[in-house]
């Protein structure tokens, strides 16, 4: 830990390999953050789905903290399941907090680990998808942090939210970490292409990728309201 940098809290490899006294944490720690960035509406920038995809060419690694388990495909099993239990945990935290004072948060000041913006798009986005938008939500970043809140907050119902709280949070675990896992089998095997050694490549990919949605969004945003403001001029 002397080598320490605060950049190192935006890289998932960090937490997956991270040990106390010897002893690895790396299972906990992702199970805190998938809790932390669905639950805790100040998670908004932990790693999410470069945290899962790397979790899954870490699988063995992780799931060996607690027990050992021969079968491949058990393995990566168990900690799917693992995360889509955590991720779910954390969005019945968000809406539990959301139905009690989530109010709150559309009176609250702008701070480092809070941006009122990201409540109103999280918001129009849940009003223009309603139900399904939970879903869509686990794979936007920032996005899937609110959602829940917002369904907290206009009280939405707890069967309904729960349906598609189960649901989001096992094809984002179940999809993110055996895509990790079995590519990096994949090209280990074929291409002898250790993905582990590229882990940085893997991160900014990733990153383009899940924040293209949002940065379409912004863009056409920005062409509306300066449309808008042509019209009225």
């Amino acid at each position: 830990m002397n080598d320490f940098h605060w950049t190192k809290l935006f890289n998932p490899e960090f937490y997956i390999t991270m040990e106390v006294g010897g002893v690895p944490i790396g299972i906990y720690m992702v199970l805190f953050i998938v809790f932390a960035e669905t639950g805790l509406f100040a998670g908004f920038f932990l790693p999410g789905d470069s945290l899962l995809f790397l979790s899954g060419i870490y699988s063995r690694e992780l799931v060996e903290t607690f027990f050992i388990i021969p079968s491949d495909l058990s393995n990566v099993t168990v900690l799917a399941l693992l995360i889509a239990a955590a991720a779910t945990l954390g969005n019945i935290f968000g809406y539990w907090f959301g139905s009690k004072s989530g109010q709150f948060l559309y009176d609250k000041q702008d701070s480092f680990w809070f941006k009122k913006k990201y409540l109103y798009e999280s918001q129009a986005f849940f009003e223009k998808h309603g139900g399904i938008a939970i879903i869509f939500a686990r794979f936007l970043p920032i996005v899937r942090t609110f959602v829940p809140i917002i369904a907290g907050i206009v009280h939405m119902p707890k069967g309904k939210f729960m349906f598609y709280n189960v649901l989001s949070s096992i094809l984002w675990s179940f999809l993110l970490v055996f895509a990790g896992h079995y590519l990096y089998g994949f090209f280990l095997s074929e291409f002898d292409i250790d993905l582990k050694k590229h882990i940085e490549k893997i991160i900014i990919i990733l990153i383009l990728i899940t924040s293209f949605p949002l940065v379409m969004k912004a863009i056409k945003s920005r062409k509306k309201t300066a449309k808008v403001e042509e019209t009225e001029e």
